[in-house]
């Protein structure tokens, strides 16, 4: 049966619309990927060398046991915010007579088969092969000391599921983790030394390479009886009904032809969850400065203080801007059948975002407490986030072909729907660009000459919007049908 499901699931990706498009994003993600498998496995290799030279009186492993701990956390940090869930069109097959526990575990095995899974394993399997080559070692230690590494990958993949799926579990991880990291950071108590401890009795003792296999066993368990509580066909198929309140906005007429669609997206913003996440979200953007801005070391790197500024302005136009059509990918067809300028659409998305960067310009006044300097930097970048970045995020938009349900139930705090890996690519200009915009005038020349040339390619990108806005709406009206036929099928 799995085979058939695999099959099912080739045929579902090949004929999809996505398959084709965006030759060339897939073969830059497929060298990405490669190159980080290389990174990895060069790492595995250099770093028992590495180790070994700097800390000659240290068991490499031992070493790398102390501080593995922090591994895993990153790696659930990233899972969490970039790694794609698989999903599974359940509603076919519960028609049919395929057991449920069938369906189910195929979805969870899906999640095993990840680039997050294999990454990690191209660092410890070359660290393991030359610890037992180079080093006195008992090969049964570093074996299961291996799998322990592995079982504790696929743990922490199945604890992402949670994650993602269940509120609770999202809330109370976070809850342990804000803890530890208090406890760290005032040296009340260290996670590293218990954490060490318990990674070296493992590698010291094989058999106790059972725990984190029971671990993974227990995870995937609960991940099993998670899904199958409400795999039911009336509740695939039932739909929330609740009362709602019209809103009439008549102060968006005073925008002309661009009001309709500004009213459309406050009322979506208003009245479903993942649009005011991001708005909340984009509020905490507003403090990234004091992260950069309070410390010594980043005053002294002016080119990383205008990456910061940039961050404290446009939190609204990148996280809203870059989900650009998929907020409106559930009536996206009904949007496109009506007699209206694309124009107008696009322009109302690019005039949302501005008025973001104007409001969270005049909320970031207090930062003028750190210096003239430091705001004029902040006032340039919001220039550079309306002149140019509003721009470049509204054109990635067309590459996000994913569709996105804007009431979705099973995300805490944030969810990845409507995200590809293709927004990293096009994030790239959006980070990095006022860094080379304001360092090559500041190296050359001054500080003030770095502000003044981020500012004036804000001003004009401002200048030519009309410019813009026509070439971004070519490419949208050439992709318009692509994208329709993305938005109406279930991925």
């Amino acid at each position: 049966m799995f085979k058939r499901f695999i099959a099912l699931e080739w045929k579902q990706f090949s004929r999809s619309s996505y398959f084709q498009k965006g030759i060339a994003i897939k073969i830059l993600l497929a060298l990405g990927a490669l190159y980080f498998i290389g990174m990895a496995a060069f790492m595995g290799v250099a770093g028992y060398f590495g180790l070994q030279k700097f800390m000659p009186d240290r068991d490499p492993i031992t070493v790398v046991n102390n501080f593995v701990i922090y591994w895993f956390l990153a790696d659930m940090v990233f899972r969490y915010f970039l790694q794609q869930l698989p999903v599974l069109n359940i509603k076919p097959y519960m028609v049919i007579p395929i057991k449920r526990s069938t369906i189910i575990h195929f979805l969870l095995g899906k999640t095993s088969v990840s680039f997050f899974n294999f990454l990690p394993m191209f660092f410890f399997l070359p660290f393991s092969i030359t610890s037992l080559v180079n080093g006195d070692y008992v090969v049964i230690n570093v074996v299961a000391w291996f799998f322990s590494m592995l079982f504790f990958t696929l743990s922490i993949n199945y604890l992402n599921f949670l994650l993602n799926k269940n509120n609770k579990v999202f809330y109370g991880i976070l809850t342990v983790l804000v803890v530890a990291g208090l406890l760290q950071y005032y040296q009340v108590y260290s996670i590293t030394e218990p954490a060490g401890y318990f990674f070296n009795t493992i590698y010291e003792k094989p058999y106790a390479v059972v725990i984190p296999l029971l671990l993974m066993v227990m995870l995937y368990r609960f991940n099993f009886k998670f899904v199958r509580k409400d795999f039911y066909l009336d509740g695939a198929i039932s739909k929330e009904t609740k009362e709602v309140h019209t809103q009439e906005l008549t102060w968006l007429n005073r925008f002309g032809k661009v009001a309709p669609f500004l009213k459309n997206d406050v009322r979506m913003i208003i009245r479903n969850k993942r649009p005011k996440q991001v708005l909340y979200m984009s509020f905490l953007f507003l403090f990234y400065g004091l992260f950069f801005f309070t410390q010594e070391m980043y005053r002294d790197t002016p080119a990383v203080l205008a990456f910061a500024s940039m961050f404290v302005t446009g939190g609204f136009l990148m996280s809203f801007g870059q989900l650009v059509p998929s907020w409106d990918s559930e009536y996206y067809k009904l949007l496109m059948s009506q007699n209206i300028p694309y124009r107008e659409y696009l322009k109302s998305k690019w005039s949302l975002m501005v008025v973001a960067v104007v409001i969270s310009f005049i909320l970031s006044t207090p930062y003028i407490y750190f210096g003239w300097d430091i705001f004029g930097m902040i006032a340039a970048g919001a220039l550079f986030n309306m002149g140019l970045n509003s721009f470049i995020t509204l054109y990635g938009g067309v590459l996000n072909q994913v569709p996105m349900e804007l009431n979705v139930k099973a995300k805490a705090f944030s969810n990845t729907q409507g995200f590809n890996p293709t927004q990293l690519l096009i994030a790239l200009p959006k980070l990095f660009g006022p860094m080379l915009i304001f360092y090559v005038p500041y190296y050359f020349i001054n500080f003030e000459t770095g502000i003044i040339c981020l500012a004036v390619s804000g001003v004009l990108g401002l200048v030519f919007t009309n410019f813009f806005l026509n070439q971004i709406e070519n490419v949208y009206q050439k992709q318009k049908y692509k994208t329709i036929a993305a938005f109406s099928e279930k991925k």
